[in-house]
């Protein structure tokens, strides 16, 4: 099973979880960077903003080709209720993904508001079907039981072509 794991993560609680993913299924990491970053104070001000209107901001990657992959894992954090602007810009940059499976994920200090609906909209918008939906809150990113219940989703999206 050929998996790519698009993420972006401001304080490395989503990139923690993107590599159990990697290390359980194996995979590409794919690091969402902004070719300008936030500063402490920017992040939840601006960038919360920009994250309720929808908006990508550029970043490094213009295309992300995921032509050859089984499965498309794609992690954000939770900002003002809804996923990043780098992961907003990430979704519109993947290529080759019509026909592809999805597990899509989102971590959060308790709550993740529309990040999961609005994320996997987009996500049908392009023509991938969202097989997975998970949500991690400060303690799921290190409860074993709720990681391995999506690397297991993962995998059966993965077998399932």
């Amino acid at each position: 099973m050929k998996t790519s794991i698009i993420y972006h993560s401001y304080s490395g609680n989503t990139r923690s979880v993107a590599e159990k993913v990697r290390d359980a299924c194996g995979g590409n990491l794919v690091d969402v960077k902004l070719t300008s970053d936030y500063s402490s104070l920017t992040a939840y001000t601006l960038g919360s903003y920009r994250a309720m209107k929808g908006v990508c901001d550029p970043i490094e990657q213009k295309a992300i080709d995921v032509a050859a992959d089984d499965v498309i894992v794609i992690g954000t954090p939770v900002w003002a209720a809804r996923a990043t602007p780098a992961v907003n810009a990430a979704v519109a940059a993947i290529r080759g993904c019509e026909g592809k499976k999805a597990v899509i994920f989102a971590t959060c200090g308790s709550r993740e508001g529309d990040t999961l609906p609005m994320l996997k909209k987009a996500l049908l918008e392009k023509g991938v079907t969202v097989t997975g939906e998970f949500v991690f809150d400060k303690k799921g990113i290190t409860d074993p039981v709720r990681i391995n219940a999506m690397i297991s989703a993962i995998k059966t999206a993965g077998s399932a072509r």
